[in-house]
């Protein structure tokens, strides 16, 4: 008998471990759904408030206070991606300066990071020098 009772006892605390468990996922999930709601809610209140006159002019592009002139496509030279796509890289890169600033006041780690981000910042100015190599940063 005594055996019975402790399993139920061990089985009660795993069903009180899992209870607070799933709770904590269902206050997630409940604020998901306030959260849909509310987006939902104001789309709703949007569409049904506004005023629909639709204009030919309001069915314009618009293009900064000019009429739009020609048609809605126009060339883009690929250079001005690859500029971008530079800045998104070192601007990402450079977020991990921050996190390696923090721990490298830690006594037990200051070496290993100090190796660490040589590393990396040596992978960033090899990335830099090809990205001359290649032409990239002149402008013509």
């Amino acid at each position: 008998m005594a055996e019975t009772g402790s399993v139920r006892t061990a089985g009660n605390a795993g069903t009180v471990v899992a209870a607070g468990y799933f709770h904590s996922y269902s206050v997630v999930g409940l604020l998901a759904v306030v959260g849909v709601l509310f987006v939902a809610v104001a789309f709703g209140a949007g569409r049904l408030l506004r005023p629909v006159v639709p204009t030919p002019e309001k069915l314009l592009t618009y293009e900064c206070g000019v009429d739009p002139v020609g048609e809605g496509w126009a060339h883009t030279q690929v250079r001005y991606y690859v500029y971008a796509y530079l800045y998104v890289i070192f601007a990402v890169d450079s977020i991990f300066l921050f996190p390696w600033a923090t721990v490298f006041a830690d006594p037990r780690y200051g070496a290993t990071t100090l190796v660490e981000m040589f590393v990396f910042l040596g992978f960033l100015a090899v990335g830099l020098l090809y990205a001359y190599k290649k032409g990239v940063l002149s402008w013509t």
